[in-house]
């Protein structure tokens, strides 16, 4: 398959990663971030940079981030979806053949639960709505429903777009699909409810993946950029931009990483966490405004 990355072939639509990721990683597909030899070097494509400097120069506050801890991640791992509840991690994975729910321990990284999801599933965002964990997958139009507890599979259900990103704000589960929009569903009927365009000040900002509600705002990876939006649930009007370029060292890079994507939120602590898809490592960080 020469040199790739399994983000950009699952942006394009590829069929072809139908594999675990060991045996993916065997035929010498080299794993990098969405752009290999400039994180290496420190630098962006000069279409990202373009982006990055119209953003900066935006009314939009933009924040910086201070590292609290680092905890381990398996770097086998191709996050999809991440939350925090009861003191562990719920996290969701990704691939064909390599897809699954896991309970991790914030401390070690260790799976303290398993369950792993049908070979042609390629599985997405997760949340969590009162003793339920709700799961998409990429293009199946299935989501699962399982038990909080023990990870039984209670139900199926179906929705049009594609699955990426969803979180719960206590009222409707929020989806993303790629697109600029974001789906508010009924949590027991999974009905759409609400739709809104998510905009910066220079249009709408596509490419919303991962999801995570925290202090009553939408945060969103932008797909393919070291970005999370901060994003005004009742409006779509992007409020904030936290800018995590860096956060993963030269050392962490020197074997195969692939884009940030998993935001999870303990509210009672007010502690926020980000990792990517094959990261090395998890951060609990501080966010800090640039004047």
């Amino acid at each position: 398959m020469g040199r790739t990355n399994l983000s950009l072939l699952k942006r394009l639509g590829t069929s072809r990663i139908n594999t675990h990721l060991p045996a993916v990683l065997a035929m010498g597909v080299l794993l990098t971030t969405a752009f290999p030899e400039d994180a290496r070097s420190g630098d962006r494509s000069s279409t990202l940079r373009h982006n990055s400097e119209s953003r900066s120069a935006s009314t939009i506050p933009v924040y910086t981030f201070k590292v609290i801890n680092v905890y381990p991640h398996d770097r086998n791992a191709f996050t999809q979806g991440l939350i925090f509840e009861d003191g562990v991690f719920i996290e969701g994975t990704g691939l064909y053949g390599g897809s699954s729910l896991r309970r991790v321990s914030i401390k070690t990284g260790e799976i303290l639960q398993y369950r792993e999801l049908p070979l042609h599933f390629f599985g997405e965002g997760v949340t969590i709505y009162e003793n339920r964990i709700i799961q998409l997958t990429w293009r199946s139009h299935v989501g699962f429903v399982y038990d909080k507890d023990s990870f039984e599979l209670l139900r199926e259900f179906n929705y049009p777009t594609e699955g990426w990103g969803i979180t719960c704000d206590g009222r409707h589960l929020i989806m993303s699909d790629g697109t600029a929009n974001l789906y508010f569903l009924h949590p027991e009927t999974f009905a759409e409810q609400n739709r809104l365009a998510v905009q910066d000040d220079y249009g709408a900002v596509d490419r919303l993946n991962e999801l995570e509600f925290v202090d009553g705002e939408i945060y969103a990876n932008v797909f393919q950029t070291d970005r999370i939006a901060r994003i005004n649930p009742k409006t779509g009007r992007v409020v904030g931009w936290i800018d995590l370029k860096g956060i993963l060292s030269r050392k962490d890079l020197q074997r195969p990483v692939d884009v940030l994507n998993g935001i999870a939120y303990d509210a009672e602590k007010k502690r926020l966490f980000v990792t990517g898809k094959l990261w090395p490592k998890l951060f609990e960080i501080e966010l800090i405004r640039l004047d």
